[in-house]
């Protein structure tokens, strides 16, 4: 399997609401190689799942460049879109039950979700997709006698199904106690390096984020910072500009001047004191 890279430029997704125009997305421009791991961070309503229905082609971006793999989302059809979900993009919806079948054991989950699979297409045996989640010894047992990080397994197991060269996945630790939530996470974890699956989670929670190997913080519908193993940077913007990170952005009000300079090859920000503007 090889997993697929997501790639966007000036990515921009609005919306109505209330009579207004409003931009979940604000010039999106983000590049995530095959076989990634990360995770999206930022505050509610910061445009992390408009970004995330984006790339698993749930909303149509109102202008930019998306493209997932060879699939260049805002051109493709809805026939083509439902096509790329049901075999190269698997998304697991916030809320474990929205992505299960309930009367269904979690085998049979996996059997439903691979239905839809492109004719053709090799196809894991369900079996194996649950033990690639280590639910492989639940297999036929009925989803209300499973406990809250086992339905969430199945919930991944579910995304995989077809082993997508993506995996998009809104909150899948968030309703968990910190065993389960660990449990999870490990499952995406041995997935992302098993198989080579691309995998774009979004999280709120700093421990998961400490752990994964990069994160993307969005604020206001702009990239506002990237982390790597837990350490936070600023990223530099297709068009130049530098968003600070959070942390930084609340100590600098908006309007202080920062006086950039080069020196030995190193870029540095001074803040301009007031007598230094007079």
């Amino acid at each position: 399997m090889t997993g697929l890279a997501i790639n966007t430029t000036g990515l921009v997704h609005i919306y109505r609401s209330q009579g207004h125009d409003v931009a979940a997305l604000s010039g999106i421009g983000i590049s995530v190689r095959p076989g990634e791991l990360v995770g999206l961070l930022g505050p509610s309503g910061a445009g992390k799942s408009t970004l995330l229905q984006l790339c698993g082609g749930l909303l149509t971006p109102s202008a930019g460049r998306l493209q997932i793999g060879e699939h260049h989302i805002a051109t493709m059809t809805e026939v083509e879109l439902d096509r790329m979900r049901a075999g190269d993009v698997g998304i697991v919806l916030q809320g474990a039950g929205r992505n299960l079948v309930p009367y269904l054991n979690p085998e049979d989950n996996v059997r439903y979700a691979q239905r839809a699979a492109v004719r053709g297409r090799t196809l894991p045996a369900p079996r194996e997709v649950l033990e690639l989640v280590g639910l492989s010894n639940q297999a036929r047992v009925p989803l209300d006698r499973l406990t809250p990080g086992q339905i969430q397994l199945c919930a991944v197991a579910v995304g995989i199904a077809t082993y997508p060269g993506l995996l998009l996945a809104d909150e899948p630790t968030s309703q968990l106690d910190h065993r389960a939530r660990d449990e999870v996470l490990a499952a995406i974890s041995t997935v992302n390096k098993a198989t080579g699956m691309t995998v774009l989670l979004i999280t709120h929670d700093p421990e998961v984020a400490a752990v994964l190997p990069r994160t993307i913080t969005i604020k206001d519908g702009r990239i506002a910072s990237e982390g790597r193993s837990g350490e936070e940077f600023a990223v530099v913007a297709t068009d130049g500009s530098l968003p600070l990170p959070p942390h930084v952005a609340e100590l600098l009000p908006p309007g202080t001047l920062l006086r950039v300079t080069t020196e030995d090859g190193e870029v540095r920000l001074t803040l301009v004191e007031q007598e230094d503007e007079t």
